[in-house]
């Protein structure tokens, strides 16, 4: 293969220089920030579905720290590599790891297996990449916009401008808010208001106030005003346009449900009217008849949401479409530069020796196979499977490098690879027999084996494009390939083991998946297509109504149909603060254009400002939200209100009681089964109606009273810390967060005009995690 003009290409650290690389130090940073970045990253997918990218911070945090303990350059590329694979992964992570729990095959995530899915595919991503990394490398057409403008940062860092200060500040920012703002904190910040207000007689039409959020924020300034407002607009479609349509079209046929709706209005009930009512708590708290009402959420989900699933459908092989070019010329580049993988003689070519790359890769086949065959306990269909899958991930993981190098890896478009392979593998394990009624054990094995796919798929496609980002900005600072590739392998492996803990933790002390708090929407769309290609049980006909409707987005030729269709998916507070954001960043951009002229420095300067800014912000939050769901699992709550400190001492008496009896959980179950008084008080200490206990009582059984003590038993169990004032969760504090964080967002960016050592130019806009 000829070399595309290698002469004329000088790395900052020439070849003969050998200053420290793979250190301990640079080693040890650099897996810290693996697991640190990639909870951050998993708590910000889970909740706004999307990621950013960490090559950024994770080069301003390496720069800051090993500057400290007289870290060289190439020490720090070791970091920062090592670092920001964490992002990578936890995007393979969060897009598909919660699928299991989604679609009802997993109770409760089971560690080992999810560790193992991300080890198998983070390591094939690793791997399969080294064998084309000379390609990428040598090709002066492709620009790796990401990778050049880290490449600057790195260099001015050796400067002194690391901007390290602005990361840590706007972090400890966003800490103290999420603190202030988190439900299981010291919730003194309402997140966001909700109420519904009608027009005529059958208009209904919720509405909510943005997400009191940095991290939402922070996502809307990295994405800038166009993309935040195409989120917004499905949104505001969905929640605006399609929702009162729904209910006008409910209010004709469903009368009952209409009353509900404007009686709930009347009486104030926002809370029913959007989490929805039985009827025996409506005979409780209203009297009459009793109406049940669903809630406005259960609805959008059922409906609105299933039209969202079908746009993404269309709007994920879109995305693949227009990339179609890039795409074939990528693999055929890939396939072609295989062959150019010989020993190199000079220290900044060296790769790992390929005899033991191609070794390593058939290791992880061999585990591959082994995960099919635990997951569906069928040989044939996962060595079938197990070939499929080895092939596309080569293919996926040239195409995701090769993305990244044009447009940069925070628009690499893994939900789109990543749904084409579950689709691929649903349609081939039907065909092989797979499936069955929901609920069923074929349907469980077909289900666990195509999440299993996509799982391994996706970490492939995401951590091979993020290498490759990494790798060519250490080509461009004279980093040894062998080394980096050292540094993403040990990430990985990181990452892997740790990355499961925080969405664990989310999951059972933050709102649970799937809920307003974690709406997790591309492993909702992997979930449901899961489910619905199993079990023949998808309702087609909303999916069809959503496939057709994004058809008529590319027909207009409106930009990016799938982010519409995200912002249709996600709770609306959040796509509103994504949009605050936006308009944040569209403030800054009109300011810089005003003061800084025609000077392209002092633009790149405000721009890259504004990335750190908005980074800490992300970062900030989610580690604080994470740690406040550890201290929940660790059984403390911070200043409860009135009606959990009830709810608490309630389930304290319904133990106490059952502890007399005996230690042992069945003889207390059966005490409980033997005793209706003590029967009533356990569901009473639910919460429920006294209605409500006359139905549920004949169902009890051993197992359900014993998972229901278990529950009050740790209830009864936290140790409440102080208790909330009247005046914690007030409208206004929100209103005030947004407000600051506004302002300082726009004067942190802006004072970096009156800096005389620019930062480097920043990376152009992209679309984080579709």
């Amino acid at each position: 293969m000829s070399q595309p003009d290698q002469d004329a290409f000088k790395p900052y650290v020439a070849a003969n220089q050998s200053p420290k690389e793979l250190t301990f130090k640079a080693i040890l940073l650099g897996v810290i920030m693996a697991a640190v970045l990639g909870a951050a990253n998993a708590y910000l997918g889970l909740k706004a579905g999307m990621t950013v990218a960490a090559t950024f911070p994770a080069a301003v945090i390496s720069m800051a720290i090993l500057r400290a303990f007289k870290g060289t350059i190439l020490e720090e590329n070791i970091a920062r590599t090592t670092g920001a694979v964490g992002e990578a992964l936890a995007a393979g992570a969060i897009f598909t790891i919660p699928a299991f729990i989604m679609t009802g095959v997993w109770t409760k995530f089971d560690y080992l297996t999810a560790t193992l899915l991300l080890l198998v595919g983070g390591v094939l991503g690793v791997l399969l990449v080294i064998l084309l990394r000379r390609t990428f490398m040598e090709d002066r057409s492709l620009p790796f916009p990401e990778s050049q403008a880290c490449t600057e940062i790195v260099k001015a860092g050796q400067k002194g401008s690391s901007g390290a200060g602005t990361v840590f500040t706007a972090m400890g920012i966003a800490a103290l808010i999420e603190f202030f703002k988190n439900a299981n904190g010291i919730s003194i910040v309402k997140e966001n208001i909700k109420g519904v207000f009608q027009i005529g007689d059958k208009g209904t039409f919720p509405y909510v106030t943005p997400t009191s959020s940095p991290a939402f924020l922070g996502v809307g300034f990295i994405i800038g005003p166009r993309l935040a407002a195409i989120t917004a607009a499905g949104g505001v479609f969905g929640w605006l346009l399609l929702m009162p349509v729904a209910l006008f079209v409910r209010a004709l046929f469903d009368p009952a449900a209409f009353t509900a709706i404007k009686t709930l209005i009347a009486k104030g009930d926002i809370a029913a009217l959007y989490n929805g009512i039985s009827a025996p708590q409506w005979r409780a708290a209203y009297g009459g008849a009793g109406v049940a009402f669903d809630g406005l959420k259960a609805f959008y989900s059922s409906n609105i949401k299933m039209i969202a699933i079908g746009a993404m459908i269309v709007g994920a092989f879109f995305t693949l479409y227009k990339m179609r070019s890039n795409l074939i010329t990528g693999i055929g580049r890939s396939l072609k530069g295989i062959g150019a993988g010989g020993p190199a003689e000079i220290r900044t070519e060296k790769d790992l020796s390929f005899k033991w790359v191609f070794a390593a890769i058939g290791v992880m086949l061999l585990a591959m196979l082994g995960l099919y065959m635990w997951l569906c306990n069928n040989f044939g269909i996962s060595l079938i499977t197990m070939l499929v899958m080895a092939v596309a991930g080569f293919l996926f993981a040239a195409v995701a490098g090769y993305l990244v190098s044009i447009i940069g890896s925070s628009s690499n478009p893994i939900s789109g690879l990543t749904l084409s392979t579950l689709l691929i593998a649903a349609g081939l394990l039907s065909l092989l027999g797979m499936g069955g009624t929901s609920g069923s054990s074929e349907w469980s094995a077909g289900v666990l084996a195509v999440l299993g796919v996509a799982t391994v798929i996706c970490c492939v496609a995401g951590v091979a494009g993020d290498m490759i980002q990494d790798w060519k900005v250490g080509h461009n600072l004279g980093g040894t390939p062998w080394r980096m590739e050292v540094g993403g392998l040990i990430g990985v492996v990181a990452a892997a083991l740790v990355l499961v803990l925080p969405i664990m933790l989310l999951h059972e002390y933050g709102g649970g998946i799937g809920s307003d708090a974690l709406p997790a929407p591309q492993a909702g769309l992997m979930a449901t297509m899961a489910n619905g290609i199993i079990s023949g049980q998808m309702p087609w006909e909303l999916i069809v109504i959503g496939m057709f409707f994004a058809l008529a987005l590319i027909l207009i030729q409106s930009p990016s149909p799938m982010l519409i269709a995200v912002g249709m998916y996600l709770p609306f507070e959040t796509t509103l603060a994504i949009f605050t954001g936006g308009v944040i960043k569209w403030i800054v951009d009109s300011a810089t254009r005003k003061r800084a002229g025609e000077s392209k420095k002092k633009k790149d300067q405000v721009e890259n400002r504004g990335l750190l800014v908005a980074s800490g912000l992300v970062a900030g939050e989610a580690l604080v939200g994470i740690i406040i769901a550890g201290i929940v699992a660790l059984g403390i709550k911070l200043t409860p209100d009135e009606n959990y400190v009830q709810r608490v001492e309630a389930a304290r008496a319904v133990v106490q009681q059952v502890e007399k009896v005996s230690a042992d959980p069945a003889a207390q179950a059966r005490a409980v089964l033997a005793d209706q008084g003590l029967a009533r008080r356990l569901l009473a200490a639910e919460q429920l109606v006294p209605e409500e206990i006359d139905a549920v009582l004949p169902t009890l059984d051993e197992k359900k009273v014993m998972g229901k003590l278990a529950a009050e038993r740790t209830l009864a169990e936290m140790k409440l810390v102080g208790r909330a004032p009247g005046w914690f969760g007030q409208a206004w504090l929100g209103f005030l967060v947004i407000i600051g964080l506004g302002l300082y967002m726009v004067l942190t960016s802006l004072k970096a005009l009156k800096e005389e050592e620019g930062t480097p130019p920043a990376p152009d806009d992209g679309q984080p995690g579709e």
